[in-house]
């Protein structure tokens, strides 16, 4: 039986000695030129797409050990997209990597049990390890992910503090009590992580938080609020945050978080200092910038 998933998420960041997570976020105008073709239909923009990302898997793989894959960005190209996205999954799962989707999903409950039933349970093959989540329809949009999270030994990431430039018109406006909307989300978030069963042996919760560190002060504090649960923050290299903020996600010991970079990995091929390194080859230079940020990384954690 699969093992609880916050076990299987600190024993895979042990394995590579980091907490770098690369995001898939394919965009077909950027793929390498020998990729793509002006006149591609939507299948065939699909399934370069799929190329794509199982050459960028044989590049990362080695070096990481979750990926994040986005699935608006498989979803443009309708049922073509969405099977590739599966595919991926299920070559991502297979070469030994956490898979996160990156599904944002939430709703009124019926509707969130139909979310969670297509993007988080395996069924006929693979879905990922864990999905990202909307925490702001609280808890019967989250519960019935929650269930297939005890009962498949799955993982969730739920929306407390995002990346997004107009984030802070919702979420940092302040409640009556003082707190900030990301506050109290955030203890919304630590209540269901210690749910029956989310707590693994690790001492680690199933049910982990999405926080972009904007604000190390904030960030600090939102660790503060949800200690037992596995950050996953966003917006490192091509959305400018750094080192120094993301570190105020992570515990003392470094531990507690993973750091996700999407763009300025996957189309590294796009900077010519990378390229001309790399020789000209596009996945050596993505491999190059894999270990640019795994290194940057390094002094939180090491």
């Amino acid at each position: 039986m699969t093992r609880h998933f916050a076990d299987r998420l600190v024993e895979a960041v042990k394995s590579k000695a980091s907490p770098a997570c690369v995001g898939f976020d394919p965009v077909y105008d950027r793929l390498p030129p020998d990729l793509r073709k002006s006149d591609a239909s939507l299948r065939e923009q699909a399934a370069a797409i799929l190329t794509y990302g199982k050459r960028l898997l044989d590049v990362v793989a080695p070096l990481v050990s979750v990926v994040k894959i986005n699935i608006a960005f498989f979803e443009a190209f309708r049922g073509a997209g969405i099977d590739a996205y599966f595919e991926l999954i299920a070559a991502a799962r297979a070469a030994g990597l956490i898979v996160i989707g990156d599904i944002k999903r939430g709703d009124v409950g019926h509707s969130s049990a139909a979310y969670a039933a297509a993007q988080l349970a395996d069924g006929d093959g693979p879905a990922p390890d864990a999905v990202t989540i909307s925490s702001y329809f609280g808890i019967d949009g989250v519960q019935p992910f929650l269930d297939i999270a005890n009962r498949q030994n799955k993982g969730v990431f739920a929306l407390v503090h995002t990346s997004n430039p107009s984030a802070g018109q919702v979420q940092h406006l302040h409640l009556d009590n003082g707190a900030e909307v990301a506050d109290s989300i955030g203890r919304l978030v630590n209540d269901w992580a210690h749910a029956e069963g989310m707590i693994g042996l690790c001492g680690r919760s199933c049910v982990g938080a999405v926080v972009a560190p904007g604000d190390v002060d904030r960030a600090r504090r939102l660790r503060q609020v949800m200690p037992d649960s596995t950050f996953l923050v966003p917006g490192f290299g091509a959305q400018g945050r750094g080192v120094e903020q993301v570190a105020a996600c992570f515990n003392a010991d470094g531990s507690g978080a993973i750091v996700n970079a999407s763009r300025s990995v996957i189309f590294a091929y796009e900077d010519e200092r990378l390229m001309e390194q790399a020789g000209g080859r596009w996945e050596d230079a993505v491999a190059l910038a894999c270990k640019e940020f795994i290194g940057a990384l390094r002094s939180i954690n090491g």
